[in-house]
Parts: structure tokens; sequence; C-alpha cells
């Protein structure tokens, strides 16, 4: 089976990154490393923004959207709908579609 890293977005929209893995832990180690690069750009950001905002209170407030906006996307790993063809099944036993019974002539009075 294979497995597709897809990312809720917001924790919740998810978006098809095509990154399709044959293990299970691959998929997993990428969205182990998806989440690095989300926390390292966040912590960078963080500095920069601790360095050139002058009030702490509007840090605080751009601080807190930032976090949101980059640590509340996480990662999945799905199975692959693609990955395992299934062959096509055989009726077995097929009945024969049956006929509709001839209308019956209305009775005379």
């Amino acid at each position: 089976m294979k497995w597709m890293l897809v990312v809720l977005v917001g924790g919740m929209t998810p978006v098809n990154t095509d990154l399709v893995f044959d293990k299970f832990a691959d998929c997993l180690a990428a969205e182990e490393q998806m989440r690095k690069h989300y926390t390292d750009a966040f912590e960078a950001w963080d500095r920069w923004a601790a360095a050139n905002i002058e009030r702490r209170r509007e840090y605080t407030k751009v601080r807190d959207l930032q976090a949101k906006r980059l640590l509340s996307n996480i990662g999945t790993c799905v199975p692959h709908a693609g990955s395992d063809p299934t062959p096509p099944q055989k009726q077995s036993n097929p009945t024969p579609p049956q006929a509709a019974p001839a209308p019956q002539p209305s009775p005379k009075t």
C-alpha cells in the first residue's frame, strides 16, 4: 500500500501535496520534516520580530497571529487511492433480467 502526505491548513482544510510514499514510516518522516520546517520558519520570524517590533503589545499580537498561521498546519498520512488496483470482480451466477409480466386485459362489465 502506498501513502500520501496531506496537509491540514489551519488544522482543518486538507491540501493534497502529491507526495506519495511506499512505506508509512517514510510518510511519517516527511510529515515530521514538514513540521520542523514550519517550526524553524516561525522561530526565525520570531527572532526578527523581537528585534524589530518596538512595542511589546504589538509584538505579542503579531506573534500570536504568526504562530497560528504557521504552527496550526499539520500533516497526516492517508492511504493513496490509486495504490492498489483491484481486479474487476466477476459476477457469479448472473441472473438474466426477468421480463415484465404481460398486462392482463381489463374485465368487461
